[in-house]
């Protein structure tokens, strides 16, 4: 009997300069070029840095919509600066921002957690929670104002609890309206960011500290925490520019009263530009708060050394 046996031969590939295989997918994959960056360059600089730099221009001028703006130097900025209103504009906002890091932070990563286990009816839950997020913040601001109307909201049918039913009247009251109408509306932004962070945490962790006999808790702050630094730094840095530019919330509940207990740097830069007509000192502190955001955000990635862009899960693979 014979046995015959096929060789494979093996045939030499074309291959051009760079080594890689002629005709191949591989020689065309790469960093996409220049072309692809133009739409998103051209939308940046159209909607974003164009608006910035005539906003820099205008605060130093004088200009009341009306006419030729006339340059006068610094004027503005002494002005803004040598406001007690402005000054404590600053203050509030720095307030309202603190109390939303302080409240939305611990609240939101106790719900993404939560959220990405396998819990019974938690997909249904977990949808329910995050409907504030398809909502507008005039529209949630409205529905808000509305139920907690001192005539003829919640308040003024629980008069045992809230007492004349104003909560507006007062700014203890009034900043803890804002603070909890904010939490309530962007909290399940960031427990969706969490909630993500938090199933891409390998389970080999988790089976490994229980075998060392570590508890739901230690895991939690062992495991659980540093593998989603990263997440709260994003989180963090999301919500200090939301709370330097909130506007729209302060402008239907509270209007920045009682008196100016509730007016933050947006809503003041709202009142000097559309209700004073003086846009030169409305720009001037819009650009106080872009650079506010910038300065806050570059020292949150700084301190924290999330500009090194390391991974949590180094060593996994």
């Amino acid at each position: 009997m014979t046995t015959h046996t096929t060789r494979a031969t093996a045939r030499p590939v074309a291959t051009g300069r760079t080594g890689r295989p002629r005709g191949s997918r591989a020689a065309h994959v790469g960093r996409p070029g220049f072309a692809w960056a133009v739409p998103a360059t051209v939308f940046f600089t159209l909607f974003a840095l164009a608006p910035l730099v005539m906003v820099a221009v205008l605060s130093f001028m004088s200009w009341n919509g009306l006419g030729s703006p006339e340059f006068v130097g610094l004027d503005n900025w002494k002005r803004v600066f040598d406001d007690p209103v402005m000054l404590k504009s600053i203050w509030l906002t720095l307030l309202l921002t603190g109390l939303g890091v302080a409240v939305q932070t611990p609240l939101s990563i106790l719900l993404g957690v939560w959220a990405a286990g396998e819990q019974r009816n938690r997909a249904v839950l977990s949808a329910v929670y995050f409907v504030p997020l398809l909502l507008s913040s005039t529209a949630v601001s409205v529905l808000w104002r509305a139920l907690l109307d001192p005539n003829f909201g919640i308040p003024s049918q629980a008069t045992w609890l809230f007492g004349d039913g104003n909560l507006f009247g007062k700014q203890a009251t009034a900043i803890g309206v804002l603070a909890f109408v904010s939490t309530w509306q962007f909290t399940p932004l960031h427990t969706l960011i969490y909630q993500g962070s938090a199933r891409a945490i390998p389970q080999v962790l988790y089976q490994a500290a229980e075998i060392d006999g570590a508890g739901r808790i230690r895991q939690f702050v062992h495991i659980t925490l540093p593998q989603l630094r990263n997440s709260i730094i994003t989180s963090m840095i999301l919500m200090v520019v939301g709370g330097l530019t909130t506007f729209e919330t302060v402008l239907i509940l509270t209007q920045g009263g009682p008196g100016t207990d509730t007016t933050i740097s947006a809503y003041y830069m709202y009142q000097k530009a559309f209700k004073s007509f003086d846009f030169g000192a409305g720009s001037a502190i819009a650009l106080v708060l872009v650079l506010a955001a910038t300065v806050i955000s570059l020292v949150v990635v700084r301190l924290s050394g999330y500009d090194k862009m390391r991974g949590t899960m180094e060593g996994m693979s």
